[in-house]
């Protein structure tokens, strides 16, 4: 019987081994040193804020891997001879595999600096990281203040998390405004003065210099590279970004770049090597979108895909027009085809933001044709399939802006703004 061992047991990984079992009855072994049982990665930050327990974050009850023949292994794969298909664990053992599929996902980026593996510098992707963020800032009286060096979307949300208990937070972020090389101005500008409301100690233009450690080992306190000044905290937070988990493959003759290099039909430059998920690497980007997409449904995605080329069906993968969506705070955020921070040739930008300034949105299209081409929301909500169809059918920025409130999904009650937004953009066209 076939074997097929999966290096990773997140979305991607979880995903392709139940595809398979529904098409085949290959023998499957998902391997993981994380944790025993797969759980949404996603809803990590809800169970420090009590709003769930570990095991409601897990989708599927133990029995299930059992019962649907799914084998699982934890441990660790320090090195994987190609040649004879054989993967050498870290705790001595092997596995042998007929096809093998890496979906072994990020790791938080560390960029050197002194003191970044001291107890309480943390990162907030793992199951582990929210266990150490229990022991280290469990309460406001145990950790006085946290640091979060790094302006992402990880960097909010564990800011949001130590927020909700009280806990009070210096955010470092690089930039000169949050998050200001994904979003254009107008949304950067507003997300800046949201964290700060939600009295954040928002830090723009500042850089981590080092952290300090105290006689035992554990985080005392940072200091920051352009004024050197040194902030006394508890736990520092390593938030400046993911990068593929891939550093076990060095000397394993798989093709590397900044992840698993890999074609259209997620094959490596090895027979029966497939990789899927954040450690993927498309040679080229698929209709426009980055070779690289560290995204739940992009991973889950790739899993249906290459469970179909594994069962003999050969199937390339296609994720179709770019989306996603976050929460910043309390504002939430959803993207639907190109908003680039800037517009780029031959686009250009409508911007309409609320007097409440917690909700706008951004409209890209091309200022030579009409076409429509994105579109970013804080505060709406709106429909994902609405937009799929409007970008499959081309249509133009005219159009989507008349029929604005075909997307809206708001529950009832909720004020709707599409005519406000309409008149401001007339009233732009009419300036142009």
């Amino acid at each position: 019987m076939e074997h097929i061992a999966i290096i990773g047991n997140g979305i991607s990984g979880v995903t392709l081994a139940r595809h398979i079992r529904k098409l085949s009855n290959k023998k499957i072994t998902i391997i993981s040193a994380e944790t025993d049982y797969f759980f949404s990665r996603t809803a990590l930050m809800y169970i420090y804020m009590g709003h769930m327990k570990f095991e409601h974050t897990q989708p599927y009850e133990n029995w299930f891997w059992e019962k649907n023949r799914i084998d699982l292994k934890k441990g660790y794969v320090n090195t994987i001879d190609t040649d004879n298909k054989t993967l050498h664990f870290a705790e001595g053992d092997t596995m042998t595999y007929d096809k093998l599929i890496i979906a072994s996902g990020s790791k938080p980026n560390k960029f050197g600096w002194p003191g970044q593996d001291l107890e309480g510098a943390i990162g907030m992707y793992s199951k582990q990281d929210l266990d150490a963020l229990e022991k280290f800032a469990p309460n406001k009286e145990v950790c006085k203040r946290a640091v979060i060096v790094g302006g992402g979307l990880i960097g909010i949300e564990l800011a949001e998390m130590l927020n909700s208990r009280g806990i009070p937070v210096t955010f470092l972020v690089r930039e000169n405004s949050f998050w200001n090389g994904v979003l254009p101005v107008g949304e950067s500008g507003m997300i800046n003065r949201h964290i700060k409301n939600h009295h954040i100690d928002l830090r723009l233009g500042s850089n981590l210099k080092e952290i300090k450690s105290d006689e035992n080992g554990k985080v005392k306190s940072i200091v920051i590279t352009e004024t050197g000044e040194e902030i006394e905290c508890n736990i520092v937070g390593l938030t400046a970004g993911v990068s593929p988990n891939i550093s076990f493959l060095k000397d394993s003759g798989i093709e590397l770049g900044r992840g698993v290099k890999v074609n259209p039909y997620l094959e490596t430059n090895i027979k029966d090597i497939y990789a899927i998920g954040d450690c993927a690497e498309q040679h080229e980007g698929i209709n426009g979108r980055r070779p690289i997409e560290a995204v739940w449904y992009t991973g889950r995605m790739m899993g249906e895909t290459l469970a179909q080329t594994i069962c003999g069906n050969k199937m390339a993968y296609n994720p179709g027009h770019w989306f996603n969506s976050a929460k910043f705070l309390d504002i939430e955020y959803q993207t639907y085809g190109w908003v680039f921070n800037a517009p780029r040739e031959d686009e250009a930008h409508f911007h309409w933001i609320h007097e409440d300034d917690t909700k706008c949105i951004t409209v890209n299209y091309n200022k030579k044709t009409n076409a429509f081409i994105g579109i970013n929301n804080f505060g709406i909500r709106m429909r994902h399939e609405t937009f799929d169809k409007w970008l499959t059918e081309k249509r133009d920025v005219d159009y989507v802006m008349n029929h604005l409130h075909e997307a809206n999904f708001d529950p009832e009650f909720y004020k709707h703004f599409e005519k406000d937004i309409l008149k401001a953009y007339n009233q732009q066209l009419q300036t142009a």
